[in-house]
């Protein structure tokens, strides 16, 4: 008992520090994580086997892990998921290897001009462009990049950028929920229940599709009056920036692609191959490391090794709640008030987690449920696993959308914008991007209730 009440107060503290923002987020999980092993773990529980089992580095050790053995196994729910981080790293500096050759800037730049720099054509191709980046890199990426180029681009044809930057913002949210790799919450749920990218692609990619025609029409909808007396201006396309001027290395250019490409092909294919996301993110990274030259140390620089060690001392603490039983308690009294009805399960599943991410980081939230839907699968009959985890996905990954600090995609854009001289205020962003979340739950909703059930 004692060891729960621990764990719990450990695991609230953590969540409301990570909330207020005065200490980094690192050093919040990481000092949490570190409690919940002495006091948890050490003081209460005594038990140097629930240690071992949260840390869990003995899976990295594993053929299974890399998915080299004939039969690989999932990861385990249990403590520290190491294939989430490492493939993450690794991403990390794909990423990176992309930026340093202005692939971003360079394909956004070319977006507008084969649109012929008509503002409204722009707003729809930008939002499917940061849908579609958002698939495969995180969002926190494509927002950075895509809001200074809507930025500069609203200064040359002299229209008004937050429109865009607010679609942009939601789009990238929404496409991180279509793959395994698209957003972490999702690389959580994949690693932790052994779900591939086809997967998530033939589940929450198809909702995703559906979710982004509704998004286009509704911010065309509410924007079109503002994004159409922007086109009255004239535009000579020859005093615009040439797009290939953004490229800084032309062979790095297209080594870059190349190894994208070879990233995308090993994420549609590893239910095939066998190959684990860890195994995949290993390869890119070195293949960009190897393929940098004089700029490795440039792009070892510039990865975020602070969400890395975010997510060490997260997994540390919420392997506290599991070791102790705390979310057995909670799956169970999720599957008492609904009285073991799968629909109202999900729709539990769904808003609740939409509801606590427009709040709180979906990271760590994510993590929690995970163990917690497994729970509630195992515990009711004729609830399938695959479809509480669809549904926490959907939740996680678009109930983010609803604030400006609901997800770090939001942050970034709406920090981005307020540095050009465009500040998004709590009350401009809501009135608009709120509304558009509910409804894409609500399609979600509705989608699952007819598909699963």
């Amino acid at each position: 008992m004692a060891a729960q009440i621990i764990a719990l107060i450990i695991f609230v503290g953590m969540f409301l520090l990570v909330v207020i923002d005065k200490i980094e987020r690192h050093y919040v999980t990481l000092g949490c994580g570190l409690l919940t092993i002495i006091l948890v773990f050490g003081v209460c529980m005594r038990d140097v086997h629930a240690i071992m089992e949260t840390l869990n580095i003995r899976s990295i050790f594993t053929l299974e892990f890399w998915g080299l053995a004939k039969e690989a196994a999932a990861e385990s729910t249990t403590g520290i998921n190491w294939a989430t981080i490492i493939f993450i790293a690794g991403m990390m500096i794909m990423v990176e290897g992309m930026a340093r050759v202005g692939f971003f800037r360079w394909l956004c730049m070319m977006i507008a001009k084969v649109v012929h720099y008509h503002t409204i054509p722009i707003f729809i191709t930008f939002m499917i462009m940061s849908f579609v980046l958002a698939m495969f890199i995180d969002s926190i990426t494509v927002i950075l990049f895509l809001a200074a180029v809507t930025v500069e681009l609203a200064q040359l044809l002299r229209f008004n950028p937050i429109p865009m930057i607010l679609s942009e913002i939601f789009c990238a949210n929404l496409g991180g929920s279509a793959t395994v790799c698209g957003d972490p919450p999702n690389i959580i749920i994949g690693t932790s229940l052994g779900l591939s990218f086809f997967d998530f692609l033939a589940n929450t990619g198809i909702m995703a599709a559906i979710c982004l025609l509704v998004s286009i029409a509704y911010f065309y909808l509410v924007y079109r009056k503002e994004l159409k007396s922007s086109t009255e201006t004239p535009i000579n396309e020859k005093d615009l920036p040439d797009p290939k001027a953004a490229i800084t290395d032309k062979k790095g250019f297209v080594i870059s692609c190349v190894i994208f490409a070879c990233a995308v092909v090993l994420l549609v294919t590893h239910a095939q191959t066998g190959l684990t996301v860890a195994f995949i993110g290993v390869i890119i990274a070195a293949l960009t490391l190897i393929t940098a030259g004089k700029s490795v140390k440039v792009i070892l620089k510039k990865v975020d090794y602070k969400t890395l060690l975010f997510f060490i001392g997260l997994f540390i603490v919420v392997g506290g709640l599991e070791q102790t039983g705390i979310l057995e308690i909670v799956a169970g009294f999720i599957g008492k008030i609904s009285g073991g009805n799968g629909m109202v399960m999900v729709a539990i599943i769904i808003w609740g987690s939409a509801l606590a991410s427009a709040f709180v980081d979906n990271i760590p939230f994510a993590a929690t449920m995970v163990p917690i839907i497994s729970d509630l699968a195992g515990a009711t009959s004729g609830i399938d696993l695959h479809t509480l985890a669809w549904g926490l996905s959907m939740g996680t990954d678009t109930g983010g959308s609803a604030t400006p600090i609901g997800a770090s995609a939001n942050v970034v854009g709406t920090s981005v914008a307020a540095q050009e001289g465009y500040p998004i205020g709590w009350g401009k962003y809501c009135a608009k991007v709120a509304p558009a979340t509910v409804l894409v739950l609500l399609v979600s909703t509705v989608w699952i209730f007819i598909r699963y059930f």
